[in-house]
């Protein structure tokens, strides 16, 4: 499995399938990291954060429609894809990837 997603509240869900030893996660995508407050400091995702904490494998496409992303996420042979507030829109070539589809959570 991999999980996509980039605010808290993706952080949330992230830490929720950590806690369940039913699944695997192979990597988390989330969004580069993106300059904040006054001195515009790049500042890495809530989702990144808890990523390294964890020790997973963190991918950050500028867009999830390059095809060396898409290649990069080929190699991990999916089962599942988890989404939460990952911030953009997924091709249909992402979706295709995992034998069980994807699961796309929505507050």
């Amino acid at each position: 499995m991999i999980f996509m997603g980039t605010p808290e509240l993706a952080r949330v869900n992230l830490e929720g399938l950590l806690a369940c030893r039913d699944f695997e996660t192979l990597a988390v995508v989330t969004q580069p990291d993106r300059p904040k407050g006054r001195e515009l400091k790049l500042t890495p995702s809530p989702v990144k954060e808890l990523a390294i904490k964890t020790n997973l494998p963190v991918l950050q496409p500028e867009r999830a429609r390059n095809e060396s992303f898409i290649a990069e996420l080929r190699n991990l042979k999916l089962d599942l894809i988890v989404v939460a507030a990952f911030g953009q829109i997924l091709p249909q070539t992402i979706l295709a990837l995992s034998k069980f589809g994807c699961i796309n959570v929505h507050t």
